[in-house]
Formats: structure tokens, C-alpha cells, sequence
């Protein structure tokens, strides 16, 4: 049976896949928001984009401060 315990330093923690998640949801509704405004889109759609941004950037900001305590 393979030990699931192991402390390999190439292995990803949780908090890695999750901090490499949020940067990409960050980056894609950051372009998907210029995208929309250059092509006229409808307001909700700007309001979402820029939801998802905010919401994921201040998760980020959050779980990068309470790593500092």
C-alpha cells in the first residue's frame, strides 16, 4: 500500500492547486472584462466579470496575509 503521508517537496499541497486556481480565475475575468468592453457588451456582463475579479483577488490578498501570521 502507498504511503499517502509523504512530505515530498514536489508534491502540491491544497493551498497550491487553490492559490494557482484563484490566479487563474483572475487573470481570465480581468480579460474577459477588457474583452467585453471593447466589444459593447451589457453592463451585467462587466459586473460579473469584475465580481469574479474582486472576489477572487481579495481571497488571494486574505489567504496571503493570514500566511504571514
Amino acid at each position: 500500500m502507498p504511503d499517502t503521508t509523504s512530505t515530498d517537496p514536489d508534491r502540491l499541497s491544497p493551498g497550491d492547486i487553490a492559490r494557482t486556481l484563484l490566479w487563474t480565475a483572475v487573470v481570465t475575468s480581468a480579460v474577459a472584462n477588457m474583452a467585453v468592453s471593447f466589444g459593447g457588451a451589457d453592463t451585467w456582463v462587466h459586473l460579473v466579470c469584475g465580481a469574479v475579479t474582486v472576489l477572487c483577488a481579495g481571497t488571494l490578498a486574505v489567504r496571503g496575509l493570514r500566511g504571514r501570521r
